[in-house]
């Protein structure tokens, strides 16, 4: 979720903008500022990653602060009724700039930008996949939340080209993490998981029948390949 600050010394505008923020479940307002003064303060305890500035305030203004650096370097998304300031505001590495009155739809898509970029800066410091070991489950970033996946529910796993499909039990649909399934294969536990196709992984308590090449599982069939027939024959003879 991204720390996002509003900064605007018009009272209405500022409402408007907090209330899109509300609507959007990974924004999370951490502040409300009318001048850059106030927003400074707010800076020198917060972290924040987003900012939904105007341009022109009393005193320093939007362009002034973004000319003099920000602490941080947050990312930031300009909502102005000024539309000559556009190429000046991203010349200034502004990631968006709105136009007042914003449509929601318009501020969603500069927010879902400013997400994108927050989920590419922070992969490598949030991981995509985290063991809870002691609970049998782990959490993957799906939809830009963690979403804990309890182990024993897993029927199998489908890789894509970026992306896995996690399927459960009773899950109306799969969980879909950006990674892969070499990661996957191993991080699971091989003593219920199995490769068993360039694309899949199963749990291999799920399995309820194979014929020919393909597993018949409790939510439908997946193929399996003459790579890994041995090891899953040998799995089967084992507990037949």
């Amino acid at each position: 979720m991204m720390k996002c600050m509003v900064v605007d010394d018009e009272p209405l505008a500022r409402e408007l903008i907090e209330d899109n923020i509300r609507l959007i479940p990974f924004l999370e307002l951490v502040a409300s500022c009318k001048n850059v003064e106030e927003a400074l303060t707010v800076m020198v305890d917060q972290e924040i990653d987003l900012i939904f500035m105007d341009i022109q305030m009393p005193g320093l203004t939007g362009i002034e602060w973004l000319k003099g650096g920000l602490i941080h370097q947050p990312m930031v998304i300009m909502v102005t009724a000024y539309e000559h300031y556009a190429l000046e505001g991203f010349n200034l590495n502004v990631l968006d700039y709105l136009v007042k009155p914003v449509a929601f739809d318009r501020f969603l898509k500069a927010a879902t930008k400013a997400m994108e970029l927050y989920v590419l800066k922070h992969k490598h410091k949030q991981p995509a996949f985290v063991e809870n070991q002691e609970q049998n489950s782990l959490f993957v970033n799906s939809d830009y939340s963690l979403v804990r996946i309890n182990m024993d529910n897993i029927t199998h796993i489908e890789g894509l080209k970026d992306y896995i499909k996690i399927y459960q039990l009773n899950a109306d649909r799969p969980i879909i993490p950006r990674l892969s399934l070499h990661y996957m294969e191993d991080k699971l536990p091989s003593s219920n998981f199995m490769r068993i196709h360039r694309s899949y992984i199963v749990a291999l308590d799920k399995i309820i029948s194979v014929k020919k090449n393909r597993l018949y599982l409790p939510d439908g069939d997946i193929p399996f390949t003459d790579n890994y027939r041995t090891e899953l024959m040998e799995y089967i003879g084992q507990r037949s």
